[in-house]
């Protein structure tokens, strides 16, 4: 890191946190508008909600804008089509699961290109608006995603023999790159479902909302645990889960959930974590104002952005390889806190050494830390996941791969969910022997 910004950044950073973290209105000429895919399991997901939300929306707000695209952005994180496709399917589950979602779990698939092409004739050609056309449109994403192709083609004939194409500004189809569902508000970008309640809020601020909305019931809060029994906190710590962290150490993020769960989940839940630093990643460009947010929200420290060099990585690696094993989480948590919190450089000499010096560590490793850098590298790829940190949970026989800040309530969701298939297994087994020792 130059002179210039080792000094600069953190007076910059001083600048940009000490403004509100929440901008006060955001415009709403422009409306909500909600961008869909028909062949986005996402978007599946997101019409689900979109009847209740549109009800509860101000005048300032109706119709909802829907924009219908076509076209599919490029996976994200190298992933190749089939990876992401893959993901997205099983990632849906997970979320239909959790939230109660109507989704295909015995085998989803991806709607065919005839299903469509009658799917979007049958959207464009409708006389349909507003909230009957959003009852509408989610009728046909079941359709689409239940292979109900039957009906889908009986509609498809009546709306291609009987209407013409309509004209609206609440529904436009065209050729935006989408990657996966999101909604458009005051020019910021909400993902359709991980940051539905994060929309939602905001218009709720903004009184922008008619009643209280009620949407993915099971979420779970920051600092709020999903288990606080003591019998069912026992039996998960008794399990010796396990946790690995693939984390880029550019990435402020990594910083915010590693610290979390460090302080929040670890020792709640007797779980051994398991750090692999990645090499430089390029991850400096950052929404800052939603990793204030979510410092705030998840109760981690997060002042300055000095973000890590490629050079400051490397030196960052060699202190936690320079540290026993059973003590490098401890280790990367105070290396992350200097950069995060304190805006230190550790490719700079004196701050390298005040760290040395912090961790007791009387004698660097000579190992070569690029290759252990590569190889986890390798190992992190091989889990196809399209952002960081990506967590791999192993537990009672399982493990489960998951990634980033929006998915670690998984951890706990996991927990819970062993716990309930363990009791129904003990329940099946002596339901069992009394029936047996009944005959």
């Amino acid at each position: 890191m130059s002179l210039l910004r080792r000094w600069f950044d953190p007076i910059r950073s001083r600048w940009f946190f000490q403004k509100p973290t929440r901008q006060e209105v955001l415009p709403t000429e422009q409306g909500l508008s909600i961008y869909l895919r028909l062949d986005d399991v996402y978007s599946y997901l997101a019409v689900q909600q979109l009847p209740q939300l549109e009800e509860i929306l101000t005048d300032d707000l109706k119709p909802l804008k829907v924009v219908i695209s076509d076209t599919a952005a490029e996976p994200p994180n190298g992933m190749t089509k089939t990876e992401w496709h893959t993901y997205c399917l099983n990632d849906a589950k997970i979320l239909a699961t959790q939230h109660r979602f109507s989704y295909d779990e015995e085998k989803p698939e991806q709607p065919t290109q005839e299903a469509l092409k009658q799917a979007e004739t049958i959207l464009k050609n409708t006389p349909l608006t507003g909230q009957n056309f959003l009852y509408l449109l989610e009728d046909v994403f079941h359709m689409l995603w239940q292979q109900q192709y039957g009906k889908l083609r009986t509609l498809f004939v009546m709306a291609s023999q009987h209407q013409k194409p309509q004209e609206t500004p609440e529904r436009v189809f065209d050729h935006t790159p989408v990657l996966a569902s999101y909604f458009e508000f005051g020019g910021r970008k909400y993902h359709a479902v991980d940051d539905l309640l994060r929309l939602t809020r905001r218009l709720k601020q903004q009184k922008l909302l008619t009643d209280n909305p009620i949407f993915l019931i099971n979420h779970i809060e920051w600092r709020e645990h999903l288990m606080s029994d003591a019998e069912e906190l026992a039996e998960i710590q008794a399990m010796h889960p396990e946790l690995d962290l693939y984390i880029a150490l550019e990435d402020p993020i990594s910083w915010l959930l590693l610290a979390y769960i460090k302080e929040e989940l670890a020792d709640y839940y007797n779980i051994q974590m398991n750090l692999y630093p990645l090499s430089y990643r390029s991850r400096d460009h950052f929404d800052w104002s939603l990793a204030t947010r979510l410092s705030k929200r998840a109760e981690v420290e997060f002042t300055p952005f000095c973000r890590p060099t490629a050079d400051s990585i490397l030196e960052m690696a060699h202190l936690f390889y320079s540290v026993p094993d059973d003590e490098q989480v401890d280790a990367m948590y105070e290396i992350l806190k200097a950069v995060w919190t304190k805006g230190k450089d550790f490719s700079f000499k004196s701050h390298f050494q005040q760290m040395q010096q912090l961790l007791s560590i009387e004698q660097l490793t000579d190992v070569n830390v690029a290759e252990l850098l590569a190889r986890n590298d390798a190992l992190c790829d091989q889990k196809h996941q399209p952002d960081f940190p990506v967590l791999e949970l192993r537990i009672n026989g399982k493990h489960y791969v998951f990634n980033s800040l929006y998915r670690v309530w998984m951890i706990e969701s996991i927990f819970s969910n062993v716990l309930e298939q363990l009791y129904k297994s003990e329940n099946d087994a002596e339901n069992n022997e009394f029936e047996i020792s009944k005959e």
